[in-house]
């Protein structure tokens, strides 16, 4: 028998995050491997949970990521923005809540091209007069 789930994709820089949600006891599995696994900085983990906190929701949902692409940082943000997706897809009541704190906005800063001249995007060689 199939369980009913509900699904959203976020996206960060150029990480990608497939988020299903469940009924169930708050565990939480990327990418096959535990959430304190894939994500061992604590920073990462409190951005990751912080829909499931703003709607007060800690530990009623079982939680399944494939994510892929991106660095560390990128994919936690992702992976927020999927969460919050999945949540209003199951109560659409949360749509403003998650509005309010820039949960369901995608963050479009990416990484800036470097320029022709430069040693990076805007750092420049060291000038010399003589």
């Amino acid at each position: 028998m199939a369980t009913q789930y509900y699904e959203g994709v976020g996206r960060r820089k150029t990480s990608s995050a497939r988020v299903r949600i469940t009924p169930g006891h708050g565990n939480i599995i990327i990418n096959d491997k535990p959430s304190e696994e894939y994500f061992p900085r604590v920073g990462d983990i409190e951005k990751v949970l912080a829909p499931l906190r703003a709607a007060e929701m800690e530990g009623r949902f079982d939680i399944t990521v494939k994510v892929s692409g991106g660095g560390v940082t990128g994919q936690a943000g992702a992976v927020c923005q999927g969460l919050a997706r999945a949540l209003v897809k199951m109560d659409p009541d949360l749509r403003s809540l998650f509005r309010e704190g820039r949960l369901l906005t995608r963050d479009a800063r990416m990484k800036e091209r470097k320029k022709p001249g430069l040693k990076r995007a805007r750092k420049a060689p060291t000038y010399t007069k003589r």
